[in-house]
Parts: structure tokens; C-alpha cells; sequence
């Protein structure tokens, strides 16, 4: 059966603040109901996203549609005053079959590929489905401002969306409710509850970062979230894919003398990958020069004519408080570690956009809080990221990937000379790290961070 998304944008955003309505905010640059278009487009479960709009907001709707390309967008359509008009206006447009109507806020764009996946498992067996999470906090029953009730909180929970119906049973729910005088739904779960009781509703688990933006302040919270999002790749992988898709690929490192950037290039070029590995123990590459990071991208080029991918691992860490650091290593640091990976990706535009690429960075753990004695190295790393997600939404347009990937502390000789001789049970092997990197490559995702951890290793 078809799963068409349909996203509930009707709302002018009176309680927001702003002079457009609050689903065309910016977060994370981008306004919100691109976010949560995106989710939709990239699901491969969803054949179709419906859009319900106001009508004075329809033409922008189009626009972003328009710019960013969402092809699984098939039908814009206009809402009403209430939310029941804009559910009764995406029902109306489907009713001629049946279909899994997938109803989403067009103001919640932290849904999740798993909510979505257990959504349309669920509707497999169920003909109306909630996505909530247990209320964690006490629920009061009031009237004129005095508790009339207090129910029993673990009976209760927080209903999120989406909400999911077969067509025909939300059909069937809403040509009974509007037969009643008294008709005032405030969510379509409402409406097949009241008018269809024998009808059981199941319950998906939801999660606590699908929150809905209703009002400014929750803007900050949503960019706070839009920064550490972040997604997790083990270091499994298949010899065979492997094999077919490193095949003649091009493949440079910067950073490729030893460690993390070395093994990428080692497991890269057994699979039948060009690789061309720089480094400044190696080949005297800096990357803190841009005249050397262009030579040597222009190198590769002449020779192979293309490159699919650019991986830069360069990186220093100088571990004290900032009081005792030279000025010497306080540059070193930061020409490294940011101002080298600006270079990289600058001057690699180019060459990947011709490819449709994917630039690869590196980060550390500690780039979600500042540490002591790694002020300089932890302030970099969080760049990175910024960085990384930056471009990831720059170049898109380009179909450019860009990914940065974050993993757990990991035995590398510049680990080794901060930290001396560690249990290697409890260290990443730079190996692994490297096929994680290699599958993330490989992989559609862009402007994330990715995680790689010990426990994910097979």
C-alpha cells in the first residue's frame, strides 16, 4: 500500500512572534518545514508527501519545493482556518484509493527514520497509530484554575505526531464527526477516538527530540539539537561492495602519513581505489598553505582526471592549559587543525563538484564541551563540526557530501605521545576507524557528525 506523508502547514503562527508563519522560520539554515520535507524525501518508505497550506502561503511552499528539488512532493494543497480542514483537505485529495495517510506537523522536523519505519510497520496490523513518549511530568485535570484531577502519570503520556490512519478509516471518522453540532477536534486521534471507539489506536514510541517549535524560545532549543545531531556507522563492511564501488575511484588524503588517514588509504587502494596519500612527514605537504593544497589536488587531477573523494585527517593535539601554551604551538594549532581543513575544502569544491564528491573531516568527542589543558584543540574540533554542517547545506546544491567523522579515543601515535601506553582493549584501532570513514564515503549521508564507537565494533 502507498505511505503518502502529509505535512501540516496551515498555521500563521499567532503565538510566534514573527510576521511570517513559524514553519518558514530559519533553524539551522534552512526554515523549518524544508527540514521536515527532507525527512520525508529521503525516507525510502515514503512514495508521496502532501503538503496543506494557507492559502496566502501556498506560493512559498511552491518556491521551496522548487529549490530544493523535493520530487516526491506531488500535491500542494490549500488548508483551512482549522487544523480538521486542513486533515478533511489531504482526505478529500487521496480519498479515490486506499493509501496510508501519514499526517506530520509541518513544525516538528526532528522526526526520526525510526519513528517513521515503526509508523508504517505498525500500520500493517493497525488501522490508526499515536506517536507518543511517557509523560515525565504530572498531569493536572483543571477547571476555573482548581484541580479537578490528578491522574495516575505512569498511565500517561505526551502525544507527538505523526498520526496515522488507512484512508479510509480517518474517512470514515470524519464524515461521523461532522454530522456533530459540537464538532471541535484538536488532533486527528481525537477524531477516530470520539467517532469510532471500536477502532483501537496503537501507540509508536515517539522520542524526546521530536518536539514541536511553537514558540521563539524554542528556536534556540532546536538549533542546540540541529548542532549535536549526529548519526553512528560501525566498521562492518562487505568485500564484494567493497570491490565495486572503491573500483577506480580517486581517493586523496591529507593527513595520510601514519594512522587514521593511512589505513583509509591502505584499505581504499586493496579494493582497487587510486589513492594519493600527503602528508608533511611524507611528501612535505602542509596544508596550512594553500599554494600546497592546490599542487597537489591539481597533481592528482592531471593524472587521473577526476577525484571522488578528499579525506583530511591532519591534525595536532598539544595538551596543556592555554596560561602555559607557546604562541608557537597556539598557531600551529590553529592552522592545522582549522585553518588547514578550510583549505582542503575550499580548494576541493571544485574537483568534487565535477564528481559529485564527498569531502570527509575529522573531529573529536571533546568538541561538545571545552575541556581544561584542551582549550585550543577542543575550540577547533567544535569548528569542525560547524564547519562540516556548513557546507554540508552550502553545497548540496552542488551534490557535494560533506560528513565529519567523530571517533571515540582511538590508538593513534598522536595519542601515544599525550597519553603514553594505554590498554588497547579500550581504544578504537586507527584500522577501524578507517572502515567506518571508508563506509561513510560510501554512504548518502551529508552535514553529519559520525559517530564511530568501540562498542559497535564486529
Amino acid at each position: 500500500m502507498r505511505n503518502i506523508a502529509v505535512i501540516l502547514a496551515g498555521g500563521i503562527g499567532s503565538r510566534f512572534g514573527l510576521d511570517i508563519p513559524k514553519q518558514f522560520a530559519k533553524l539551522a539554515g534552512k526554515s523549518i518545514i524544508e527540514h521536515t520535507i527532507e525527512v520525508f524525501q529521503k525516507h525510502t518508505l515514503i512514495d508521496e508527501v502532501c503538503i496543506v497550506s494557507h492559502e496566502d502561503w501556498i506560493w512559498k511552499i511552491e518556491e521551496i519545493v522548487n529549490q530544493n528539488n523535493f520530487t516526491k512532493v506531488k500535491k500542494i494543497l490549500c488548508g483551512g482556518d482549522e487544523r480538521k480542514d486542513s486533515s478533511l483537505s489531504a482526505i478529500s485529495a487521496y480519498e479515490q484509493s486506499e493509501v496510508n495517510l501519514i499526517f506530520h506537523d509541518a513544525v516538528r522536523p526532528f522526526v526520526s527514520d525510526k519513528i517513521i519505519d515503526s509508523c508504517i510497520e505498525s500500520l500493517k496490523h493497525y488501522n490508526a497509530i499515536d506517536v507518543a513518549i511517557p509523560a515525565v511530568d504530572t498531569i493536572v485535570e483543571v477547571e476555573n484554575k482548581i484541580i479537578k484531577n490528578i491522574p495516575k502519570r505512569a498511565d500517561m503520556m505526551q502525544g507527538q505526531t505523526p498520526q496515522c490512519f488507512k484512508l479510509s478509516t480517518i474517512k470514515q471518522a470524519y464524515e461521523i464527526a461532522q454530522k456533530d453540532t459540537n464538532f471541535k477536534p484538536t488532533d486527528d486521534c481525537g477524531v477516530v477516538k470520539k467517532y469510532l471507539p471500536q477502532e483501537d489506536i496503537h501507540i509508536v514510541n515517539g522520542s524526546i527530540d521530536n518536539i514541536k517549535i511553537t514558540h521563539a524560545q524554542d528556536i534556540f532549543m532546536a538549533d542546540k539539537l540541529f548542532q549535536l545531531k549526529r548519526t553512528s556507522l560501525d566498521t562492518r563492511y562487505s568485500k564484494e561492495y567493497y570491490d565495486k564501488e572503491l573500483y577506480k575511484k580517486v581517493l586523496v588524503v591529507f593527513g595520510g602519513s601514519y594512522g587514521i588517514g593511512k589505513d583509509i588509504g591502505a584499505i581504499a587502494k586493496e579494493h582497487g581505489a587510486h589513492v594519493y596519500l600527503f602528508g608533511r612527514s611524507t611528501t612535505n605537504t602542509d596544508i596550512t598553505a594553500i599554494s600546497d593544497v592546490k599542487r597537489e589536488l591539481e597533481y592528482v587531477y592531471k593524472k587521473e582526471g577526476r577525484i571522488d573523494f578528499v579525506v583530511n585527517t591532519a591534525s595536532i593535539l598539544v595538551k596543556e592549559p592555554l596560561a602555559h601554551t607557546s604562541y608557537e604551538d597556539i598557531l600551529d594549532i590553529i592552522n592545522i587543525n582549522y585553518l588547514g581543513a578550510v583549505n582542503v575544502a575550499k580548494e576541493s569544491i571544485v574537483y568534487l563538484e565535477e564528481s559529485s564528491g564527498h569531502l570527509l573531516n575529522f573531529t573529536s568527542s571533546s568538541y561538545t564541551r571545552g575541556r581544561a589543558n584542551y582549550s585550543l584543540y577542543s575550540s577547533t574540533k567544535a569548528a569542525m563540526v560547524n564547519l562540516t554542517q556548513a557546507l554540508g547545506e552550502e553545497l548540496i546544491h552542488k551534490k557535494i557530501r560533506v560528513n565529519c567523522i567523530n571517533p571515540e579515543r582511538t590508538l593513534t601515535p598522536m595519542r601515544v605521545s599525550n597519553f603514553g601506553k594505554e590498554d588497547p582493549k579500550t581504544l578504537l584501532s586507527s584500522k577501524e576507524v578507517a572502515y567506518g570513514s571508508i563506509n561513510t564515503l560510501l554512504s548518502n549521508l551529508t552535514g553529519q557528525v559520525v559517530d564511530i564507537k568501540l562498542n559497535k565494533v564486529k
